[in-house]
């Protein structure tokens, strides 16, 4: 059971620092080891130090809850280590990266008793006149808060999400101690922390504070999804939503974990419905959840994928989505110049960038390839990492021709979005031509599979009942 969440800036920084000293001590010590170990001791060496640090992120990080939480977690996305080439074994990955998805819903639980001073709070009545039926052991604790299994007393089972108390003071000390944060994720995954993805969940981490906005978000896509034949977003029961508790239909699955461990057809099936619900949602609708990882999917019995946790949640422009397509366009098409011209007029690189146009193809391929190739494809689970690395690790050769770039907030996130999908069906190592998927809202082909032909004809039925 975790203790009271530490709130000042002082008090996390000291934690954070001590963190990174540790790791740091750890890598040195390797480093040394390494120059007498025999392989199979370095080997040995090596993984005991992997699983002692990722202990480590875990216990320190799932205590402070917040963004640094929140930045374990996105370590926890990417095959972060895939990236150190032969030095490390899939094995040691794995268990690695294993350890790390507890933050998603494994972490240090903080006692009821501290808990319910919110629900107290914001409700001013008891919560027995609330709940009929209320569980105090959570069903998960995230970076934010915690998840409760309750009944109303209609009868509906429901899922109660608690904000912890003062996490909104620990947000914005984190905001504060960035630099700390990212080196932290330094020492275990340099690609990552120096990405502007981390910059723009920081700018919008403390927007999730108020679940106010978060209900509005879900409600509205809940009301966008209704009756799909393989997406369902659970409904909000707004009534009983306030600033730091939100109350949803509780929905039972497979958790991610699970679904991973189904046979290779079920696996698929459940990629292209993450590809078609996270960047199919950004093309189509303008506005997506920003935050796709495995702690926010569950498999129904119906065969449904359930998606939860909208507190990061943007919107797109026209001209923003066309954007995206037309790059895409040009880099399928392989029309180097064009896609420079392009990233020019946006405002994206600069006309005298040492970026060339065959580099910007490159780049679009090298990070983008799986979209843009029409071929089946089996994402690995190293391959998200691979594709963040393309940016920024300077031996790939783009990092000093692109480093003063940065893309408007909605594009960080949207690649924030095709990362995180990516790296989901790495994990599900899912196959599928996903440059057909595509197609249907580059080009507005039609259904490229069976699932797409239901989803063509929900849209249609949609469209339909419009006024």
């Amino acid at each position: 059971m975790a203790k009271d969440i530490p709130t000042s800036r002082v008090e996390r920084g000291a934690i954070l620092g001590k963190l990174v000293a540790e790791q740091a001590l750890r890598g040195a010590s390797l480093t040394a080891s390494a120059l007498l170990d025999s392989e199979q001791e370095r080997l040995a060496r090596t993984e005991k130090a992997l699983i002692d640090a990722a202990e480590d992120l875990v216990a320190v990080l799932g205590s402070m809850k917040g963004l640094a939480m929140k930045a374990g977690q996105l370590l926890s996305t990417f095959d972060v280590l895939g990236a150190v080439g032969d030095r490390l074994s899939p094995k040691q990955r794995e268990r690695f990266q294993d350890r790390l998805t507890a933050l998603y819903d494994q972490s240090a639980p903080v006692g009821f008793e501290r808990m319910r001073t919110v629900l107290d709070g914001d409700y001013g009545r008891p919560l027995a006149e609330v709940f009929a039926e209320f569980d105090e052991t959570p069903l998960g604790a995230a970076s934010i808060g915690q998840v409760y299994r309750a009944r109303l007393h209609d009868g509906r089972a429901v899922a109660v999400k608690v904000q912890y108390p003062g996490i909104d003071i620990a947000i914005r000390a984190d905001i504060k101690n960035l630099a700390l944060i990212m080196r932290m994720m330094r020492g275990v995954a340099p690609a990552v922390a120096d990405h502007a993805i981390l910059r723009e969940i920081s700018t919008h981490f403390a927007e999730e504070v108020d679940y106010r906005a978060e209900a509005e978000n879900h409600a509205a896509m809940a009301e966008m999804f209704a009756g799909h034949p393989f997406i369902r977003i659970p409904d909000v029961v707004t009534e009983l939503c306030t600033a730091r508790v939100l109350v949803t239909e509780l929905v039972e699955g497979l958790r991610f974990a699970e679904i991973t461990a189904l046979p290779e057809a079920e696996r698929d099936r459940v990629g292209e419905i993450l590809l078609r619900f996270y960047m199919g949602t950004m093309i189509r609708e303008r506005r997506f959840t920003g935050d796709p990882h495995p702690g926010n999917i569950l498999l129904a019995p119906d065969g449904k994928v359930v998606f939860l946790d909208f507190g990061l949640f943007k919107r797109m422009d026209a001209a923003a989505v066309e954007f995206e397509l037309d790059c895409v366009r040009r880099a399928a098409e392989y029309r180097g110049d064009d896609l420079r011209a392009l990233l020019v007029d946006y405002g994206l690189l600069e006309q005298d960038s040492p970026a060339t146009a065959d580099m910007c193809l490159r780049l679009m391929h090298e990070v983008s390839g799986w979209l843009l190739t029409d071929a089946e494809i089996r994402i690995a689970p190293a391959d998200a990492a691979n594709s963040l690395l393309a940016i920024v690790d300077p031996r790939r050769g783009y990092f000093e021709s692109l480093r003063r770039e940065y893309a408007p907030a909605e594009h960080a996130i949207a690649r924030r979005v095709e990362y995180g999908t990516h790296a989901l069906l790495g994990k599900l190592h899912a196959t599928g031509n996903w440059y057909r998927i595509g197609r249907e809202w580059c080009y507005a082909d039609g259904p490229a599979t069976e699932l797409g032909v239901l989803e063509h004809d929900w849209l249609n039925n949609r469209l339909a009942d419009l006024p």
